[in-house]
């Protein structure tokens, strides 16, 4: 980031008079950066390498806005970045973009350097597809499932209480799909399904096969096998067992389902001994994924929260029930914003 004054000041302009310029050496590279610049409605200047940039930079009539380089930041491009075009942003050392005819990476790709652009500039970035603030028929990544949000529950000792008051408050109309890693003893996982389903109207439910996720439905990792999540809505059940001394594992499955679904996800820590779920909260920060945990003063084990809160990533701490309210005024918000104008706007 350049200057916070400045960058600010981009939100004043219209997004087609924000001018962009790329620099990359990879062919490959500049063309998705191009795209990405182009599918946000910015005005893109020119898409050059760095010795092509040492010949044009002086004839650029327009003043550029935004930056982006794939490269080393050294004293010439600082130069041409501040001195020769006062640039509001600049964004340098993006990931490598995976090529067209892989579509899944492609598109997540693109997403996480919207998000970084939208992060940059203190904007919100909001996904097209979403016309009113409504929670129905909200489709996403498919166009065919009811959910949009994916809320990953991690929990341990004192765990199913906290996670059945949670989804008691919480309205299964939401365009939500949950995902619940618990650590339980393997002959008593069959009965947590029915001690979360009472007296509410979520549809609980152990995995015991590869499915998707769909919304008003609680997912339970099995303790035995694996789980992957994919962009298309999957949970993948691999023949293979948790690595490590939690099962399921936590942390695994908070990072997996962040680079999957990052800003399109909540996190939320339950009441648990030790600290599972804490391991790579570090690796996860560019994914723009929300992070709560549950008070430790409500919690019948407060070790696992409190290790999320001493991480200093967790952004909201509260008792299930706040969780609950918490999570459903964040939906309407971000409902909300979806429906005014925007600034950015995201493929999902």
């Amino acid at each position: 980031m350049k200057d916070n004054v400045h960058a600010l000041a981009l939100k004043d302009k219209h997004k087609s008079d924000i001018k962009v310029l790329v620099v990359a050496e990879d062919h490959h590279q500049r063309m998705a950066f191009s795209d990405t610049v182009r599918s946000c409605g910015f005005q893109l200047i020119d898409c050059v390498s760095r010795v092509q940039l040492q010949d044009k930079l002086n004839g650029y009539a327009a003043a550029i806005d935004i930056w982006l380089i794939d490269g080393d930041y050294d004293d010439h491009m600082a130069t041409a970045t501040t001195t020769a075009s006062k640039a509001a942003a600049v964004l340098v050392g993006f990931s490598q973009a995976p090529y067209l005819n892989e579509a899944q990476q492609y598109a997540k790709w693109q997403r996480k350097l919207k998000r970084k652009l939208a992060q940059m500039l203190a904007l919100p970035l909001l996904n097209s597809a979403v016309g009113s603030p409504t929670y129905k028929n909200t489709t996403y990544k498919n166009g065919t499932d009811d959910w949009r949000y994916v809320v990953f529950l991690g929990a341990s000792m004192g765990g199913p209480s906290a996670v059945k008051e949670f989804l008691d408050h919480l309205s299964p109309a939401l365009p939500v799909s949950i995902l619940l890693a618990h650590h339980f003893n393997q002959t008593m996982i069959g009965t947590l399904p029915r001690i979360l389903n009472r007296h509410n109207d979520w549809r609980c439910r152990l995995i015991t096969s590869s499915q998707r996720l769909r919304g008003g439905q609680c997912f339970i990792v099995p303790i035995d096998k694996q789980i992957v999540c994919d962009s298309t809505g999957r949970i993948i059940l691999i023949d293979q067992a948790w690595e490590g001394d939690y099962k399921p594992a936590i942390g695994q499955i908070l990072k997996n389902t962040s680079d999957v679904y990052g800003s399109e996800l909540i996190n939320i820590i339950f009441s648990g001994m030790g600290n599972d779920g804490s391991q790579y909260l570090d690796l996860i920060q560019d994914n723009d994924s929300q992070l709560w945990a549950q008070d430790p003063s409500s919690s019948a084990c407060p070790s696992q929260p409190q290790a999320i809160i001493d991480s200093e990533y967790c952004q909201f701490v509260g008792s299930p029930k706040a969780l609950a309210e918490k999570l459903t005024n964040y939906i309407a918000e971000r409902a909300a914003d979806a429906s005014s104008d925007s600034f950015i706007v995201s493929d999902l």
